[in-house]
């Protein structure tokens, strides 16, 4: 399946339902591989609002960030998803976003030290 198909297809689904939070990280999932980083981080920032309990989105949004180079923006999603892992004590996904940190800290030390 080429991306138009996956996406005409998630697009349709979401007419049905443009609040379910799987189809829309899907969505962005896509946008994101093809380039559209706009239109996936408007998806991802839309499912916060309305499912901010949907933990997928605070991982990808924060990787979205990070390569648009809005790394405040990226600290902040991902400290917004820790907190919310930690109080599902979903310890894989409260891992997945302390790495994330852990890992721009390491950027900034490097950064330093140049």
């Amino acid at each position: 399946m080429i991306k138009q198909d996956r996406i005409e297809l998630i697009k349709e689904m979401l007419s049905t339902n443009s609040k379910d939070p799987f189809l829309n990280y899907a969505a962005a999932l896509e946008y994101s591989k093809f380039g559209d980083k706009e239109k996936a981080i408007s998806l991802l920032e839309d499912v916060a609002d309305f499912d901010p309990k949907y933990l997928g989105t605070y991982y990808l949004l924060g990787q979205i960030y990070e390569e648009v180079d809005q790394l405040e923006k990226a600290i902040s999603i991902y400290r917004r998803g820790r907190k919310i892992a930690n109080e599902q004590n979903n310890n894989k996904t409260l891992g997945e976003l302390n790495e994330a940190l852990m890992l721009i800290d390491e950027e900034f030390d490097e950064a330093w030290e140049d």
